[in-house]
């Protein structure tokens, strides 16, 4: 059992020392697996920023004993879904199926990250299409101001670069470079297997152990430390004629490890993380001065982040901008309601509960967790977590985070005077 909170659920380790994580969901027809890797590109040096998510890319191209179409099409054969992603702290590549296929879907994730060939030719196909996707996330402004928002928070530091790479960096990755990444971050120490579904605990873990047993043992690797935050306002303007000004402002928050990152979530929700939240209301139902508004927050292993990202007309930004700050002041100044809090905790708790009732988003939450933090918290912990949550416990911490020495502002849009945003970059 995972913290004694659930017979349904366990870890386990295989003797080559691969840990294994996951939960039986006898109600279910389907399992869901992933093996997750942990690399990502905050374990990059920018000379090889994107390698993570190359490699990831490259998996997929082939391995000794099936070709890349015949990987999709052993999955997609049986009705089942087949995708990767990279993320900062790590790489996953995951498998659903129906469970009577679940055999098959353990053959070919285990063939994908054992055996793969890493061809000179798949390699320079995959480089033009990789140099592609990351051309077309900068022609989608909404997308790209994210990744100028992170080059103000990490500046000089692998949590600032595109996960992607830059068009430099993945022009310039070898073959060499990638086989070594292989060798050196795809082995035991630095993985972990997570899985959900329908299935009987000893047998799935007896397959696993045949199809995984044998992967290369080794130690968790090591990423850089976040630096410490720029402790001044920074604004970030890159023009372009777009039909709106694409903006993303907050600054650093908190990380996954920090005592207080479900306070920080619940301010995130009151803030802007439904249609009933205090942006949506103000912004969008009563100013009409975007489509979407949304607060988050997101947390690494050492830090993380607060941010308000939004799409306004132009020559309503400053309104826009001067809207948001209010709210942000008033939230840090005045206590929210018991009944607004209450609402905040149904709601995270209400998503958290639906999404765990799919086998794909379990097996992602306990891998996600497993593979950045070596273990995984109960429903019961962040519902503890969260219930215990007070209306001064959101006020601390927003004066915590909302200071006018951690605003950051990316903007992409028609307009080039910094200094006039400047002025109102004041809490």
């Amino acid at each position: 059992m995972i913290n004694g909170e659930n017979p349904n659920a366990f870890k386990s380790v295989l003797s080559n020392g691969l840990t294994v994580i996951g939960r039986q969901m006898p109600s279910l027809s389907s399992v869901a697996m992933g093996i997750w890797i942990g690399a990502g590109s905050r374990y990059e040096t920018a000379k090889i920023n994107g390698i993570s998510h190359f490699l990831e890319h490259l998996l997929f191209k082939g391995t000794k004993k099936r070709s890349g179409e015949q990987l999709k099409q052993a999955i997609e054969g049986v009705g089942g879904s087949f995708n990767g992603f990279t993320s900062e702290e790590a790489t996953c590549y995951l498998v659903k199926v129906v469970n009577k296929h679940t055999s098959l879907g353990l053959d070919v994730l285990s063939d994908m990250v054992k055996n793969p060939l890493l061809k000179e030719a798949d390699i320079e196909k995959e480089r033009r299409v990789i140099i592609q996707e990351i051309k077309m996330y900068e022609d989608l402004p909404s997308h790209y101001v994210h990744e100028l928002f992170g080059e103000l928070l990490w500046p000089d530091h692998p949590l600032g670069r595109n996960i992607a790479g830059t068009l430099q960096s993945v022009s310039s990755i070898k073959r060499k470079a990638l086989l070594d990444y292989w060798e050196e971050y795809y082995q035991t120490g630095n993985s972990v297997f997570s899985i959900s579904g329908n299935f009987k605990k000893e047998t799935i873990l007896s397959q696993i152990e045949g199809y995984f047993g044998k992967i290369k043992k080794g130690k968790r690797k090591k990423f850089l430390p976040a630096k410490r935050k720029i402790n001044h306002p920074q604004i970030k303007l890159n023009f372009k004629e777009t039909e709106q000004a694409h903006l993303c402002l907050g600054g650093i928050g908190l990380s996954r490890n920090h005592p207080d990152r479900y306070t920080l979530e619940l301010l995130s929700t009151i803030l802007g993380g439904n249609m009933s939240s205090r942006l949506f209301r103000e912004v969008r139902e009563k100013r009409s001065l975007a489509y979407a508004i949304r607060a988050e927050s997101h947390q690494q292993h050492d830090t993380g982040a607060f941010v308000v990202s939004a799409g306004v007309a132009p020559e309503r930004t400053k309104e826009a901008l001067r809207v948001i700050l209010k709210e942000l002041k008033k939230i840090k100044e005045k206590n929210v309601s018991p009944g607004e809090l209450k609402r905040a905790k149904d709601f995270l708790l209400g998503q958290l509960t639906l999404s765990l009732e799919d086998s794909s988003s379990y097996m992602l939450w306990l891998g996600s967790q497993q593979i950045t933090e070596g273990r995984t918290e109960t429903f019961k912990e962040v519902k503890d977590c969260i219930n215990r949550v007070e209306e001064q416990d959101l006020k601390r911490i927003a004066s915590l985070i909302f200071q006018n020495s951690n605003l950051k502002l990316a903007l992409i849009g028609p307009l080039k005077n910094k200094e006039e945003l400047f002025s109102f970059l004041k809490l």
